[in-house]
């Protein structure tokens, strides 16, 4: 089971450049970009629409049979904010994002990917730009999309750096050593417990959050980068068995591991140049 009907063949990410590298403005790449993918997509089509103050593309489903991959949806729009970003060489603003799928466990992470308002339960899946954006000229260069390419999908994915000093802090405590305690970390931070619950609070977040974010992304990282059994992640991370483990994964990202690893040759079809 991939993220759409059917896989992305390997170089998309290459010839979808080169179809917007020549564009006269931002909104010709935007259509430009809409048309391409839908000669790829089956179950899904990109529409781009503009209005007197802004420029949207829609995910619209050309039935409604089409399986909603929360996955797939956020990495599409994220796809075309940060293709956009590059091509005018700063991170471009974002006025809202709407996704078709319920507010996961985990929401409080995409405004990491989106600094944009972000509504879920949609009836589309949509990323809206301010109408201004669309008369920039793009400004890169043939040596620059071969840069792109060699880096992708950082470029595109990581717009921006958006820091969340105490967020951070925990994490690297809990990277160095997950089995370290609330007051473990909180002496190492060199604070009572009470105090960095309630910094934490104060952005929203917890240290169980934090620290299930974290394991998480590792569980992320290990069925990406390696061959390693389920077994062996999911022992790694601290759980009591791979049955738990497996139960985790889903509740975080809506796969399995097992699925989560099969789509993510999804994306490298799409990334490689």
């Amino acid at each position: 089971m991939g993220l759409w009907s059917r896989p992305i063949r390997t170089g998309s990410l290459k010839y979808i450049i080169r179809v917007l590298m020549d564009a006269p403005t931002i909104d010709v790449a935007l259509y430009r970009f809409t048309q391409f993918w839908n000669l790829l997509l089956d179950d899904y089509r990109l529409n781009f629409g503009q209005a007197e103050t802004t420029l949207r593309l829609d995910l619209i489903p050309r039935s409604p049979e089409a399986r909603v991959n929360r996955f797939g949806h956020a990495l599409m729009l994220k796809l075309t904010h940060g293709i956009v970003s590059w091509l005018v060489g700063r991170e471009v603003p974002v006025y809202s994002v709407g996704l078709a799928f319920p507010r996961p466990s985990f929401a409080a992470d995409y405004p990491i990917l989106f600094p944009a308002p972000i509504d879920f339960d949609g009836k589309h899946s949509q990323i809206t730009f301010g109408a201004e954006l669309g008369k920039i000229r793009p400004v890169r260069s043939a040596a620059d999309v071969r840069t792109f390419l060699a880096r992708a999908p950082r470029d595109w994915i990581f717009t921006s750096y958006h820091e969340h000093a105490i967020r951070l802090k925990v994490r690297e405590l809990l990277h160095a050593d997950l089995g370290r305690t609330l007051d473990d970390v909180s002496s190492r931070l060199h604070m009572s417990s009470r105090t960095l619950i309630r910094k934490l609070q104060e952005e929203g977040l917890s240290f169980q959050g934090i620290k299930d974010e974290l394991r998480r992304d590792l569980a992320i990282l290990n069925l990406v980068r390696n061959d390693v059994s389920l077994a062996e992640i999911s022992y790694a991370l601290g759980f009591s068995t791979p049955a738990v483990f497996h139960r985790a994964f889903r509740h975080w990202t809506g796969m399995t591991p097992g699925t989560y690893r099969t789509a993510q040759r999804s994306i490298s079809q799409i990334t490689k140049p």
